[in-house]
């Protein structure tokens, strides 16, 4: 469902797959349009550390137990009702905020595992439990990636990683976060104007 114009927000939701880029591009379209930022997977991640889980846990978790679910998506929807011009990056905030611009960030799980391995740092590599072998995190993301769509379907009824649900899709594989942003940016104020 494309928004008309009149009903658009300068809210922009960035979603993705791990690894992709969603904070870094986030944050980088936040300071280029002078918006603010709020990542939801900051949130769920504080969340989930306050239960004694790394991330991996947490999402299992919450697929037995909603209620990190619907606090995260409570705040979202929150914020959807009062905010204007800021940046989210969040795996369902787009569905909660349909008057916003919809991102979605692309990688493939094996580029992705390469990059989070290469580029976390040690505290939170240890926190999430992630070790050096790439070709095992790789599976790893991809049961997270099953276990959010499972968890959003039984909740909502939709997926989050369906690319129709988008107003721009980016593979980030070859695309720095800079180009990305400059990508969002550009496609964002055509949007919006």
């Amino acid at each position: 469902m494309r928004v008309p114009p009149i009903y658009r927000k300068t809210i922009i939701t960035i979603a993705g797959r791990p690894g992709s880029g969603k904070s870094t591009t986030a944050k980088a379209v936040a300071q280029k349009l002078g918006y603010e930022h709020f990542s939801s997977g900051d949130l769920f991640r504080e969340m989930v550390h306050s239960l004694g889980l790394d991330l991996a846990s947490g999402s299992l978790h919450a697929e037995q137990n909603s209620q990190i679910d619907l606090a995260v998506d409570q705040k979202l929807r929150d914020i959807g009702e009062s905010s204007e011009k800021l940046v989210i990056d969040s795996r369902m905030a787009w569905h909660w905020m349909p008057q916003s611009f919809r991102v979605f960030l692309d990688l493939d799980s094996a580029v992705a595992a390469k990059r989070i391995i290469n580029e976390m740092d040690e505290e939170r590599r240890r926190v999430e439990k992630i070790g050096e072998d790439a070709s095992h995190y790789a599976t790893q993301l991809d049961e997270r990636l099953a276990s959010e769509a499972r968890r959003y379907a039984t909740l909502y009824g939709v997926n989050p990683y369906v690319r129709d649900h988008y107003d721009l899709v980016i593979n980030t594989e070859h695309v720095s976060p800079n180009e990305a942003a400059e990508q969002v940016v550009a496609a964002f104020k055509r949007w919006i104007a």
